[in-house]
């Protein structure tokens, strides 16, 4: 009875890391970027758009599919940047065990 009792213990404790480590994650911002940073992308660590800055240089009514290809590609590095972060704070968190196939993080 004591070890599932420690279980329990141990599980609430995870529990108020978990919630501590998603409170920290909502107040990061991670940037990516495209273009040789002519686009530029800031991300919260709960993958919020923040900010998008754009070179002017790239602003051309007549090739604004260069424009929207890179404003993509700054989200998909951002959001990359993100998760690999996430993944970095849950093996700290969980002492390197990696969550079963299928369950992610509650957000």
């Amino acid at each position: 009875m004591t070890n599932l009792g420690q279980m329990l213990k141990q599980a609430q404790q995870m529990q108020a890391r978990m919630a501590e480590m998603q409170a920290q994650l909502e107040g990061i911002e991670i940037d990516g970027s495209a273009g040789g940073g002519l686009v530029t992308v800031t991300l919260s660590g709960k993958g919020l758009l923040r900010r998008l800055k754009i070179d002017p240089s790239l602003v051309d009514a007549d090739d604004i599919e260069v424009l929207e290809d890179l404003i993509v590609a700054a989200f998909n590095d951002a959001k990359a940047k993100v998760e690999s972060r996430i993944k970095s704070e849950m093996r700290e968190l969980t002492g390197g065990l990696e969550l079963p196939p299928g369950m992610s993080l509650p957000f």
